[in-house]
């Protein structure tokens, strides 16, 4: 296979959200609604920056997201100790029930994409990928 890394990389994420999305079929979910579920499941009360920040998406696209999401039933944005400045975000029983149904998409889609893959390949690969988003990153 001769291809470049960009293309590899463009169409590995291509298959792996219409992957990701087949499974989560019936959930109304829409695109980028399931990042934002999985960081509040591991990051529950947290403002918007902070959610854009972690999912690596632009703040604005977050505020057109949570209304959508609230309106849902998915979240809840809520104010804390009096501060009417910042609204602090938490997942429902809902959210929390679509977010433990993404963490098994995922978790699926990952041993799919590395099947037949021994381990020490699979963790050599990680570190490269990982060394990959750092230089991206700007670390």
């Amino acid at each position: 296979m001769n291809q470049s890394f960009h293309n590899l990389l463009f169409v590995s994420q291509s298959l792996f959200n219409k992957r990701l999305y087949a499974a989560l079929q019936g959930t109304g979910l829409s695109s980028g609604q399931p990042k934002v579920l999985e960081y509040l499941n591991r990051n529950d009360g947290s403002v918007q920056k902070d959610i854009a920040a972690g999912c690596q998406i632009e703040p604005a696209t977050v505020t057109s997201l949570l209304p959508r999401m609230e309106a849902a039933g998915l979240i809840e944005r809520r104010t804390e100790n009096g501060n009417r400045r910042s609204l602090y975000v938490y997942l429902t029983e809902k959210g929390r029930a679509n977010a433990a149904r993404i963490e098994e998409a995922f978790a699926a889609l990952e041993s799919a994409a590395f099947e037949g893959i021994p381990e020490t390949e699979r963790e050599a690969f990680m570190a490269v990928f990982c060394r990959i988003y750092e230089n991206l990153n700007g670390k």
